[in-house]
């Protein structure tokens, strides 16, 4: 598995590239802006895209959701609870996406060649916040950074919903699990267990 990671747009998004190296199938996770760059870059690897995956449906994660999406014809997957903050939002916190999306929930499994990318629901963030775990890595979008968590003064926030999430179904991975947040670099989930502060 190789993991290629892309910061974009103003907020410096971290949008993932998932490859398959045996059959050079591709996810995408967090498309959220700069899409013809990502296009350029799929075909400078020349590699298939199998799914878009969203671990959230903030303006920043999901921005460019929609030119791949038309480019490559593959599902694009979020949680169902984040469905309806993308209609009632007025702050533009939330990106908008016209119903192009499929409904994944916790514990389902899609498959991206011979990989295996699980959903882990975890609100707090947001109501549809959702993590996905493949082999030994887990990318978290906006549910834990290294060092830090997400922000819960959004619109369907709740501090104490994700540091239950964080706690349930992060936590709980091996030590050696690499963390592949939606900002910044990334983590370890034994790093995150001594050293992130709101984890004590």
């Amino acid at each position: 598995m190789i993991v290629k990671t892309y910061p974009l747009g103003s907020l410096q998004t971290n949008c993932y590239l998932v490859i398959d190296e045996k059959t050079n199938k591709a996810a995408v996770i967090d498309p959220g802006a700069e899409a013809s760059y990502l296009i350029k870059e799929i075909e400078t690897l020349g590699v298939e895209i199998g799914v878009i995956l969203l671990t959230h449906c903030h303006f920043d994660h999901n921005g460019a959701v929609e030119e791949l999406k038309d480019k490559y014809k593959v599902d694009v997957y979020l949680n169902k609870a984040d469905e309806e903050y993308m209609e009632m939002d007025s702050s533009g916190i939330f990106g908008r996406l016209p119903k192009i999306y499929k409904y994944i929930n916790e514990g389902d499994e899609i498959k991206v060649g011979e990989l295996a990318f699980k959903a882990l629901f975890t609100p707090g963030h947001t109501k549809g916040g959702t993590c996905y775990l493949v082999e030994n890595k887990v990318f978290t979008g906006d549910t834990l950074f290294n060092g830090s968590i997400g922000r819960t003064d959004f619109l369907g926030g709740s501090y104490n919903e994700l540091i239950e999430s964080i706690e349930t179904k992060l936590m709980v991975l091996d030590n050696d699990v690499e963390v592949y947040p939606g900002h910044g670099p990334k983590s370890t989930i034994i790093f995150e267990r001594m050293r992130n502060p709101f984890l004590a």
